[in-house]
């Protein structure tokens, strides 16, 4: 029910009637959440939503180990990616976790990476050491710090920069990216790569998804 009443509160905010929504779609990497969200979802509209995994169809052509084990929202991102960018691309997702996928020139899904994200490394620092401080996610003045709390900051862009270099490495060829997620404006700015930085990329490719689930 608390989610039920957030859920109000935003299309109250923003005008949007209840008689306006015709569907909803999940995509979640938090199974206890699942069913409380669905549930909350079914009361408010009256039918089930649509969950991103087995059974839903994506489009994407998957060259994983196991398929079934790919993160859905990292499969989200893929299928928005390759609509709006083309392939071969690179997305990046910094959130708690910084996730890394790459799908290649010929539109496969080939794997990718995950990595700390940059809030979850530094409250490591704080909460494994006794004396590094808290601190925000700011860029520091120089690479190289003069004091406890900029050498802490350093590290995050460069870390992408040499990740993607790697990546290209591998490949054999260059190829966009993208990035997406809460930190991506903090952080992608200061690479020296060149990155795309789209914040409604995962809600996109939830749409693509539905849509596509929809007319079929």
């Amino acid at each position: 029910l608390e989610y039920v009443v957030e859920f109000r509160t935003l299309f109250e905010l923003y005008h949007i009637g209840m008689e306006d929504i015709t569907g909803s779609i999940i995509s979640s990497v938090v199974p206890p959440l699942n069913n409380i969200i669905k549930s909350g979802l079914e009361k408010m509209f009256h039918q089930a939503p649509m969950v991103v995994g087995p059974g839903v169809k994506t489009g994407l052509n998957i060259l994983m180990d196991n398929p079934a084990q790919l993160g859905s929202d990292l499969v989200v991102n893929a299928v928005a990616g390759l609509h709006y960018y083309g392939a071969p691309i690179i997305m990046i997702d910094m959130g708690t976790a910084t996730t890394i996928s790459v799908v290649d020139e010929k539109k496969n899904y080939i794997g990718g990476m995950i990595l700390p994200g940059a809030k979850v490394s530094l409250d490591s620092l704080v909460n494994r050491t006794s004396q590094l401080p808290r601190i925000s996610l700011e860029p520091p003045k120089k690479v190289i710090g003069r004091n406890t709390i900029d050498c802490m900051k350093s590290g995050q862009a460069a870390c992408l920069d040499g990740m993607i270099e790697r990546i290209y490495d591998e490949l054999g060829y260059e190829a966009p990216v993208v990035a997406t997620g809460g930190l991506a404006g903090s952080i992608v700015p200061y690479c020296k790569k060149k990155i795309i930085c789209d914040n409604e990329l995962t809600l996109k490719g939830l749409g693509l998804i539905y849509h596509k689930n929809m007319e079929s």
